[in-house]
């Protein structure tokens, strides 16, 4: 059927876009629906803007995700352990002895090595850092930047100033999620 009436256009809209038994069809099945049964000149034009338009469709297509903060540009390591990433990988299955069922993991991004750290899911800040004094830094020697992502073993106001206190710098990876997300999982 070829249409000429604007009313008739927003009618055959209407109908395969916001009927009551199709909810609401995407932009792609509604120009389906549209094809096979009316054209005019503009057709494309008119189903994508009257599908951008629908109130109903954007309030309920809302995006509930958290949006990333800010790219950041991460300085290159010049030396080993200069700059390391550190998360945390846990859900692990316990180890028979020592019933370990988490693993801090700190990356160098000079020589793409990791250390892993077997501990427990529930350590505290205090047992965090001292873990990682004891068996990171007593072999790696100090980090000038720690790049980690928003534990709250990694925000909280003991951790910032345990790192001020001995590091240069601390970047918490809200800023940088996908990298820290990339090379945990390549890990």
């Amino acid at each position: 059927m070829v249409l000429c009436s604007r009313m008739l256009i927003n009618t055959i809209l209407l109908e395969f876009h916001d009927n009551i038994y199709s909810g609401h069809l995407s932009e792609d099945r509604t120009m389906e629906r549209t094809k096979t049964c009316a054209w005019w000149p503009s057709w494309r034009k008119d189903v994508i803007e009257y599908f951008h338009s629908c109130d109903r469709c954007h309030k309920a297509n809302k995006a509930t995700d958290k949006r990333f903060g800010l790219m950041i540009h991460i300085k290159e390591s010049r030396t080993p352990w200069e700059v390391v990433h550190m998360d945390w990988v846990t859900a692990l299955p316990p180890e028979v002895d020592k019933s370990y069922n988490a693993c801090l993991v700190i990356f160098d991004r000079y020589r793409k090595t990791p250390i892993f750290l077997p501990c427990h899911k529930d350590e505290t800040v205090m047992d965090t850092a001292l873990m990682i004094w004891s068996r990171a830094i007593s072999h790696t020697g100090l980090f000038k930047n720690i790049i980690s992502d928003t534990e709250p073993n990694f925000t909280s106001a003991l951790w910032t100033n345990f790192v001020r206190f001995v590091y240069e710098t601390l970047d918490n990876s809200s800023k940088i999620k996908s990298t820290m997300t990339v090379l945990s999982r390549n890990i």
